[in-house]
């Protein structure tokens, strides 16, 4: 009944309670939470089901005020009901169809000479006056058992003031030459058609009352009988309702221990989501590093996967590989480079195979030269190489210096060469000329002679010349040490240490000396000449340079770690702490009443030093001084 209400394209607002679903089909849902529709017909039959019609009175044409005239409009009902509603006037009929629960389906006729005037009624029954309802509730059953139409005539209704006799028939519907299941009835004033009682029942009212409270008798036991039938559905349901109540119980209490677990691993995924959070803040500023580090790296860098493609690569890596964005995803056998001589494709495969690095110089087309290294990428999760890392460092400045110092080098080396050509002829010339000045002093000296002062000077020039000599041969040894100490061998430290010790014994017999031996290591690999030149320049100081007390030697050879460990300690006169830098120096001495001239601690540190050793000493005054020397293994 909305619908007749509801104009075309307007809108139907239900409440959360209500539900349009027999008439949605004529409705378009504009909002279905809040139950908003709009109207899709554009008209509406007028149907008896809905409502009654109230009476309208019309005024006369004359009594209106003069209107525009209106183009006429199409009636809502057919022709065809138009023309059955004109037939049933002028016969004074009224013909009603109802359904199987004597619901009004259509009628034609005039509706207010014989039915009750009931507002929003539908049922049939209730709208029929007294007698026609015990009249139709009479043969209503026949008629439905037989399939046959039944007539009732002589029924007594009033109209106003007045009575008037009425036939009552009741047919079945036929559609297509078959009964559909409706009824048709007709009323008719029996004045007005002329029909003679005789053509059908006589309406008896003692009869048709005790047939219509049969009737009512017969419909109220059926009525108990279904009200027994329902108590019993009804006790069994409740049975059932009863079991579903405890089966729903049970369902609730898992229900209440599954939302309390539910509570529980929602507890957990909040704390799992947290813990995410935090992951996904430290992968964020770990993206954020490896994009600045990318941003940072101006030489370039690759990555490549298993299929040699592209995976990434930095900024830089344009200037020196024809890069785009959308190269990614390529074989990188496909992007040119700018490289005069290209080995990465190659390097990579090598990498895939199982080496570690490689590392190649590589230079480009405008000139400048960089060292391609070329590296495995590995996943953690499994530990394998699944790609290879490519990385450019400009190195052109690096190339240029070390050309440049390769030519220094190169004539640094000829000069070493000039120089020790140098050293070793002028030693040799030197020497040829001592010989002949020491020979003719051998021979002034064998001359006797009676003149004091040649024979105070005689000595004198012979001390010389010897001390000239020595220094001679001192020069001649600084020179050799650099060539010398890249000839190794196994040196016995045993053999070479009696060999010093016979070399000094007059030395040692002098001053009464004690040499201790804590040798740990037997064989040192060293050059055996530089070896014998360091201990024994050591061990000699010591014995020159004794307090009063007789020197006592300790030399010592130990291993400690990858190094070899010799040390000399003497009990002598020891070193001034303000002394201990300059000891090393070329010709520096500390004591100048005593022979030499402070050439042997400088060879024994050039020595070291040229083997890629390092030493170092301790000492204090009156307490004597210790040498340590460490050299590698």
């Amino acid at each position: 009944m909305l619908l007749f209400g509801l104009r075309q394209h307007g809108y139907l607002f239900l409440g959360s309670s209500e539900n349009p679903l027999p008439i949605l089909q004529s409705l378009k849902v504009v909002s279905k939470k809040f139950k908003v529709y709009k109207n899709l017909d554009a008209t509406r039959v007028v149907r008896f089901d809905s409502f009654s019609l109230p009476e309208v009175s019309y005024k006369k044409p004359a009594d209106l005020p003069n209107l525009p005239q209106q183009t006429a409009k199409v009636p809502d009902r057919t022709l065809g009901d138009a023309v059955n509603e004109t037939l049933m006037r002028d016969l004074g009929q009224l013909v009603i169809c109802i359904d199987q629960n004597e619901k009004i389906l259509k009628f034609y006729g005039d509706t207010t000479k014989f039915l009750l005037q009931k507002i929003m009624a539908t049922d049939f029954v209730e709208l029929l006056p007294g007698p026609l309802a015990v009249a139709y509730k009479a043969v209503i059953g026949t008629v439905v058992q037989n399939d046959e139409a039944s007539t009732v005539a002589g029924i007594r209704i009033r109209q106003g003031e007045q009575t008037v006799n009425v036939t009552l028939s009741v047919s079945p519907m036929i559609y297509k030459g078959r009964s559909n299941g409706f009824l048709v009835v007709r009323i008719s004033e029996e004045s007005l058609i002329g029909t003679p009682a005789s053509e059908g029942q006589v309406y008896d009212e003692e009869m048709y009352l005790n047939q219509y409270t049969q009737s009512l008798e017969d419909e109220v036991r059926d009525l108990k009988e279904k009200l027994t039938a329902s108590s019993e559905r009804l006790y069994s349901l409740d049975e059932n309702m009863q079991s579903f109540n405890e089966e729903l119980l049970s369902a609730n209490e898992e229900m209440q221990s599954t939302t309390e677990e539910m509570q529980s691993i929602n507890e957990e995924l909040h704390t799992i989501n947290a813990d995410y959070q935090i992951k996904n803040k430290e992968l964020l500023e770990l993206n954020d590093d490896l994009n600045n580090y990318f941003r940072s790296n101006v030489n370039g860098q690759l990555f490549v996967d298993d299929q040699l493609r592209l995976v990434k690569f930095s900024p830089g890596t344009v200037k020196l590989i024809n890069l785009l964005e959308s190269d990614v995803g390529r074989p990188l056998s496909d992007i040119s480079t700018n490289f005069k001589l290209e080995t990465i494709t190659e390097d990579i495969t090598q990498i895939l195979a199982g080496n570690p690095v490689i590392t190649k110089e590589i230079q480009t087309n405008n000139g400048r030269w960089y060292q391609v290294m070329t590296m495995p990428y590995i996943k953690q999760i499994h530990n394998k190489t699944s790609g290879a890392v490519i990385t450019f460092n400009d190195i052109t400045d690096l190339r240029t210096t070390q050309q440049k110092l390769d030519k220094k080098n190169q004539a640094l080396v000829r000069i070493n060469e000039d120089l020790d050509n140098f050293v070793h002829s002028a030693s040799h010339d030197l020497l040829g000329p001592l010989n002949s000045i020491e020979g003719s002093i051998s021979l002034m000296n064998a001359i006797d002679t009676s003149d004091q002062q040649i024979k105070e000077v005689l000595p004198i020039i012979t001390g010389s010349i010897k001390k000239f000599r020595l220094l001679v041969k001192e020069i001649a040894q600084v020179a050799k040490i650099e060539s010398d100490a890249t000839e190794t061998e196994p040196v016995d430290v045993d053999e070479l240490l009696d060999d010093i010790e016979w070399s000094l014994t007059e030395q040692i017999n002098s001053s009464g000396a004690i040499i201790k031996r804590d040798v740990q290591v037997k064989q040192v690999l060293f050059s055996k000449k530089n070896l014998r030149s360091i201990l024994y320049n050591l061990t000699s100081n010591s014995i020159k340079y004794r307090s009063e007390k007789p020197p006592l030697i300790v030399v010592r050879i130990a291993a400690e770690g990858n190094h070899t460990i010799l040390s000399v300690q003497d009990n002598g006169m020891g070193i001034e702490k303000r002394h201990l830098d300059t000891i090393f120096n070329k010709y520096a001495r500390l004591q100048t009443d005593g022979e030499g001239y402070g050439i042997g601690l400088y060879l024994t540190s050039k020595i070291v030093n040229a083997s890629g050793g390092r030493i170092t000493v301790e000492s204090e005054p009156g307490n004597g001084s210790k040498f340590m020397i460490s050299l590698n293994k």
